[in-house]
């Protein structure tokens, strides 16, 4: 069993939350192996297609390897009617990759997600696990410098 995954359940035991555990799994493996799931469904005494719908239901949970620098554009309603659609194209166009695609040097890796929590702040994403808010398309070339 992965060194992580024993650690983390170890820390949580068999009650404990499956979202948990994947995230934590995740954080320090950057993504969820297939390896990963399987001994997490092990640990917990459930089966590896309960872990996998979980840990592909969540747009924050990852079965396939991702950048370095995860960005999440906010596509829920308060978001779309502040045009989003306008944030993504200019992330798109300024990383060269289109949504839930990875650049070529793994720096970063683009999701569109329902709900971030930052309907205050619309349009909004998150690189990693900060929020910028109150985006326009000027903004973005300066947001991303920070990660390049």
């Amino acid at each position: 069993m992965d060194r992580v995954v024993q650690e983390v359940l170890t820390r949580h035991g068999k009650g404990g939350s499956l979202v948990t555990i994947l995230k934590e799994v995740q954080d320090e493996h950057a993504y969820l192996s297939k390896d990963a799931m399987i001994d997490i469904a092990r640990g917990l005494s459930i089966s590896a297609g309960e872990v996998y719908e979980v840990a592909t239901f969540y747009s924050l949970l990852s079965a396939k390897p991702l950048g370095e620098n995860t960005i999440r554009i906010c596509k829920s309603t308060p978001c779309f009617l502040k045009n989003c659609e306008a944030i993504v194209k200019t992330v798109e166009k300024e990383l060269g990759i289109s949504i839930n695609e990875t650049t070529t040097d793994r720096k970063f890796s683009l999701q569109l997600t329902n709900c971030i929590g930052a309907c205050d702040m619309a349009p909004a994403m998150m690189i990693n696990k900060k929020t910028y808010g109150n985006l326009s398309p000027d903004k973005i070339a300066r947001i991303l410098s920070e990660y390049k």
